[in-house]
């Protein structure tokens, strides 16, 4: 597949999961971080990092308030476009402040090298292929993660972002994990 076509099939995928996600946002109920505090449970005082959720993203902040009781948890900053992440601890109830695409981050930068990665995600499939904006910035910062140590990337999302298939790019990085309001998927690599 060339570049063009390959840039056009991701697209046209982004197009078709944002409405999915919308729908499965705007009709959740409660509990949706339910099986992600079950699979972080297994990895006490690992420490790690999550999101705040933006447009429509499902909610990991109830799993990883249960996590910071037992270890570290960051958020990421996004320092410019281009850069991988740097993540910077977070409390539940810290001082936040807005970061760049609407992205809070905590209010003073005490940075943590996270072990194991939860990422937002436009659609995924059942190869463990992650689809998101288009930034590059979670392939960047996982693949200088996962250079220096084994780095634990679980993708979290709504069932309904699934989807058939997914194109891939030589740089996205792969998902160890999805985890929906429904099941988890594992990857062996």
């Amino acid at each position: 597949m060339t570049a063009d076509a390959l840039t056009e099939a991701k697209t046209a995928a982004r197009q078709a999961a944002f409405p999915r996600r919308k729908e499965a946002h705007d009709t959740a109920g409660p509990g949706r971080a339910g099986l992600l505090s079950s699979v972080l449970a297994g990895y006490r005082g690992v420490p790690l990092a999550g999101y705040w959720p933006i447009r429509t993203e499902i909610s990991p902040i109830p799993a990883m308030e249960e996590a910071a009781a037992h270890g570290p948890v960051g958020l990421p900053v996004i320092e410019d476009h281009g850069l991988p992440l740097r993540f910077s601890r977070w409390e539940p109830g810290c001082a936040m402040r807005d970061g760049l695409f609407g992205a809070a981050a905590p209010a003073v930068d005490d940075w943590i090298t996270p072990e194991i990665l939860i990422l937002p995600l436009v659609a995924f499939d059942r190869a463990g292929t992650r689809l998101g904006y288009g930034g590059g910035f979670y392939d960047r910062t996982l693949e200088g993660l996962r250079a220096n140590r084994p780095t634990l990337a679980i993708g979290f999302a709504y069932a309904a972002q699934e989807a058939e298939s997914l194109p891939r790019e030589d740089t996205d990085q792969p998902l160890d994990m999805i985890v929906t309001e429904t099941e988890v998927l594992s990857f062996t690599r």
